[in-house]
């Protein structure tokens, strides 16, 4: 008779068996948890833009002169150059006429004539605002109109507002428009009445 060789097999100890398990489930939560992560939100410093209302501040194309916007919301804020955050509004592009204009790329002159400046108002305040533009800095003494556009955003674009002023000297003033936001984010009482910003400070 022939006799069979008997294998045993070895022993499992059921803590190692244990700690595999826990292993498997842990790198199971750490891959989900990757997944799941948003990578934009990791980047340093990137914020969302959120914009409910833009104004558009602009004057004619190659134009020397310096214009500047102001805005004041409900609360008494005030936007322009030298504070370009405010409340909820945001001066995204100041525009120094036809200063900085000019770079030169592999010896050639490029010029922007573009003159627009640009300001955001990142949320709804209810309340009056009120757009100013100021004749900052002159190059050749004469008058410039300025036009304005107020754009409502959301939930669809729309022009709340279009208009044009002439400033005829360096150091005036005009109010381009004063505008309502009411709680639900719609606009009334929209009117040009003047009103001084620059001199408050």
């Amino acid at each position: 008779m022939r006799s069979r060789r008997q294998t045993r097999e070895p022993e499992v100890d059921p803590f190692y068996d244990m700690l595999f398990n826990m292993l498997i489930a842990f790198v199971f939560c750490f891959i989900v948890a990757l997944l799941a992560m948003n990578p934009k939100a990791l980047k340093a410093g990137d914020i969302p833009s959120k914009a409910e209302f833009i104004i558009n501040v602009s004057w004619p194309d190659f134009n020397p002169n310096d214009i500047d916007t102001w805005v004041e919301d409900p609360v008494g804020n005030l936007l322009w150059f030298r504070q370009r955050d405010a409340g909820l509004m945001h001066l995204d592009r100041d525009d120094r006429g036809m200063t900085n204009d000019v770079i030169t790329i592999n010896g050639k002159e490029i010029v922007n004539p573009l003159n627009v400046e640009v300001a955001t108002i990142r949320g709804i305040e209810p309340g009056e605002f009120t757009v100013n533009v100021n004749y900052y800095e002159t190059k050749n003494g004469e008058p410039v109109p300025v036009t304005v556009s107020i754009i409502k955003v959301n939930p669809r674009a729309e022009v709340v507002f279009y208009g044009q002023a002439t400033l005829a000297r360096k150091g005036d003033e005009a109010t381009l428009a004063r505008f309502t936001v009411l709680p639900d984010g719609s606009v009334a009482n929209v009117n040009t009445l003047p009103k001084k910003l620059v001199q408050r400070l």
